[in-house]
C-alpha cells in the first residue's frame, strides 16, 4: 500500500540546511495498522506530511497504492489526497458553520459522485460512528470525542486507500481516547489501512506495529505491545 525508498527531506533555515528525514525507507502493507512514535524533532510529523502528500521529499521514491507520487505536480497531489487518503487530525479541523452531515460530505465537493450517493455515504458513515442522532448538530454543540467521530467519518467518505491519523487522541481524555481507538480498531478489522502518529505508548499498543524515529531516521520497527 505504501512504499518509500531512501526518502530525504531538507529545509533551509537561513544559511543552515536542516535534514528532517534522513534516508528513510518503509513499507506499510494493505490492511496494516502502524503507529509512528518519536520525540519532538524526530521527523515523524514531516514523514506523515510526506505520506499524506502534504509535502514532497527532497529525494527518494514514494509509491502509494502502486503509484509513484514523489514527483507529481501540486494539482496531481491534491487529487491523490482527495481520492486516496483520509486524514484525522488532533484538532479535528471541522468547519464550525457546517453541521455533522455537511462536514462529513465536505471532501466530496470536488468528486464526481452524485449528490444522492454523497448523502447515502454520509448517512451510512454517521451511523457507523454512532452519531445518527447528532447529524444536524454543529461542532460547538458536541463533545471532543463526538467531533473526532465526525472527523473519522469525513476521513472515510471518499473510500480512501489509507487513513493517516495525526495524534487522533491528543485532545481527548482517557475514556474517550479508548473509545476512539476502539473505533479505529474496528475500521482496521474491516480492512482499512491506518498509519497513526502518537506519543503515547498505550495508544500505540492498539496498532500492529510500532515504528520509532530519532533524528530523522527510523531506529526500530517492531510488533506493538498489548492493548491496554
Amino acid at each position: 500500500m505504501i512504499e518509500i525508498q531512501a526518502i530525504k527531506k531538507h529545509f533551509q533555515n537561513g544559511e543552515e540546511v536542516v535534514t528532517a528525514i534522513d534516508d528513510v525507507s518503509l513499507v506499510v502493507n494493505k490492511n496494516e495498522f502502524v503507529a509512528i512514535m518519536g520525540s519532538s524533532g524526530s521527523g515523524k510529523s514531516t514523514l506523515m506530511n510526506v505520506l499524506g502528500c502534504l509535502d514532497t521529499p527532497s529525494s527518494g521514491k514514494y509509491l502509494l497504492d502502486g503509484q509513484d507520487v514523489a514527483s507529481l505536480t501540486d494539482d496531481q497531489l491534491s487529487r491523490i489526497r482527495n481520492e486516496h487518503i483520509g486524514f484525522i487530525f488532533q484538532t479535528f479541523h471541522l468547519l464550525p458553520k457546517l453541521d455533522v452531515s455537511e462536514n462529513v460530505k465536505l471532501p466530496m465537493r470536488y468528486s464526481s459522485v452524485s449528490e444522492d450517493e454523497a448523502n447515502a455515504r454520509a448517512e451510512r458513515l454517521i451511523e457507523r460512528v454512532g452519531l445518527s442522532h447528532r447529524k444536524h448538530h454543529k461542532p460547538f454543540e458536541m463533545s471532543g470525542g463526538q467531533r473526532q467521530r465526525v472527523a473519522i467519518a469525513r476521513a472515510l467518505i471518499n473510500q480512501p486507500s489509507v487513513i493517516l491519523a495525526d495524534e487522533p487522541t491528543g485532545n481527548l481524555d482517557s475514556k474517550t481516547s479508548n473509545e476512539i481507538m476502539d473505533l479505529l480498531t474496528e475500521l482496521h478489522k474491516s480492512g482499512q489501512t491506518i498509519v497513526m502518529v502518537t506519543h503515547e505508548d498505550e495508544i500505540a499498543a492498539y496498532a500492529q506495529r510500532t515504528i520509532r524515529m530519532k533524528d530523522g531516521k527510523i531506529i526500530s520497527s517492531e510488533p506493538a505491545g498489548t492493548k491496554p
